[in-house]
C-alpha cells in the first residue's frame, strides 16, 4: 500500500478538490459519460422548462383575455326566416335602446360574422348560404343591466330572439386556462425533480468510478465533506452550463413560433411578452441550484457506503 501512496500526486490531488480543478489528479472527469450525461440531462430538461414557462404564461393570459373580453359583452341572436328577419331584428333593436344599462347595441356586419365562422369552416365556405343569424353585440354600461330581465322581455315580444350572456361559455373556459396554467406549474416542478435524480445517478456513477481514489484520499486525512464538494462543484457548473444552453435554444424555439395573426387567430399565443422573457433565464440559476443538493445529497450517502 506504501508502494501506492507514494505514486500518487498529492498536489494534483488536493488541487482537485479544493482548488480549480485543474491538473492530472482531479479525482471528477472533465470528460466521459457522467459529464456528458450530465450537461444533456441539463439542457434536456431545461429546454422542457423553457415551453412549460411559457405554457403557463399563455394560459393566464388567455384567462385573463377570455374573462376581461367577455365579460362585459352580451349577444343577441335573432333566428327568424329570411322573409321576416329584418322586422324582428328592428323590433329587438327597439327593445334595446329602451333597456338601461346598455351602453352601445350594434348588429354585426355580415364581414365581422363571416371572419368568426372562418376559423371554424375555411375561407372557401359559402357562409351567406347558411342559416346564420343575425348577431347584435351589447356593451353594458354599468350594474344598471339586468340581463335576466331583458332575456324574459325578449322571450315575451320577440319569440326567436336570444339573449346569451356568455357566462354559460365564459366560466369553463376560464376554468380550463387556469387549469392548464396549473399543469404548466406541476410539469416544471416534475422537470426538476426528473433532473435532479439524473444528476445524482450521474453523481453516484462518477464517485462509484473513483472508488480507489477516494479511499486513498481518506488515509491522508480528507473527509467526506471535503472529497463531496469536488463532486459538487463540478457537477453544479455542469447542471449551470447546460441549463444555460438548453435555456437559450427553448428561447429560440419559442421566438420563432407563428404569432396569433400569422396563425389566423387560432393560437393562443404561446410565448413571452415583455419583461417575461427574463424569466426564462432565472431557469439556469434554479438548475444550478437543483444539482448543487442532488450531487450533495448523492455523494454524501455514497461516500457513506465506501468502505
Amino acid at each position: 500500500m506504501s508502494g501506492k501512496l507514494s505514486n500518487v500526486d498529492w498536489r494534483s490531488l488536493w488541487r482537485g478538490l479544493i482548488g480549480r480543478d485543474t491538473g492530472p489528479g482531479r479525482i471528477v472527469p472533465p470528460t466521459g459519460f457522467t459529464a456528458q450525461l450530465t450537461l444533456l440531462t441539463a439542457g434536456a430538461m431545461a429546454f422542457l422548462a423553457v415551453f412549460a414557462l411559457a405554457l403557463s404564461f399563455a394560459t393566464g393570459r388567455l384567462a385573463d383575455r377570455w374573462s376581461q373580453s367577455l365579460a362585459q359583452t352580451v349577444t343577441v341572436r335573432v333566428s327568424a326566416p329570411a322573409d321576416e328577419v329584418e322586422t324582428l331584428t328592428g323590433r329587438v333593436m327597439g327593445i334595446l335602446d329602451q333597456t338601461p344599462g346598455i351602453a352601445e347595441a350594434r348588429m354585426l356586419p355580415e364581414e365581422e360574422v363571416d371572419a368568426l365562422l372562418t376559423p371554424w369552416f375555411g375561407p372557401d365556405l359559402p357562409v351567406e348560404a347558411l342559416p346564420v343569424p343575425r348577431l347584435i353585440e351589447i356593451r353594458e354600461s354599468g350594474e344598471d343591466f339586468d340581463a335576466d330581465g331583458l332575456r324574459l322581455r325578449l322571450e315575451a315580444e320577440t319569440p326567436g330572439a336570444v339573449l346569451d350572456d356568455h357566462t354559460r361559455w365564459r366560466q369553463p373556459l376560464v376554468t380550463a386556462a387556469k387549469r392548464l396554467r396549473t399543469l404548466g406549474v406541476v410539469s416544471l416542478a416534475l422537470i426538476a425533480a426528473a433532473g435532479a435524480a439524473m444528476m445524482a445517478l450521474a453523481a453516484q456513477s462518477s464517485l462509484a468510478a473513483n472508488g480507489q481514489v477516494i479511499r486513498v484520499l481518506r488515509l491522508i486525512g480528507a473527509r467526506d465533506v471535503t472529497i463531496a464538494q469536488a463532486f459538487v462543484r463540478r457537477f453544479t457548473r455542469r447542471a449551470a452550463v447546460g441549463a444555460f444552453i438548453g435555456t437559450i435554444l427553448g428561447m429560440i424555439a419559442i421566438a420563432l413560433l407563428p404569432g396569433m395573426d400569422q396563425a389566423g387567430g387560432f393560437l393562443t399565443g404561446l410565448g413571452f411578452q415583455g419583461w417575461g422573457w427574463l424569466w426564462p433565464l432565472l431557469i439556469p440559476v434554479i438548475a444550478a441550484g437543483v444539482g448543487f443538493v442532488a450531487t450533495r445529497w448523492a455523494a454524501l450517502r455514497m461516500l457513506r457506503e465506501v468502505p
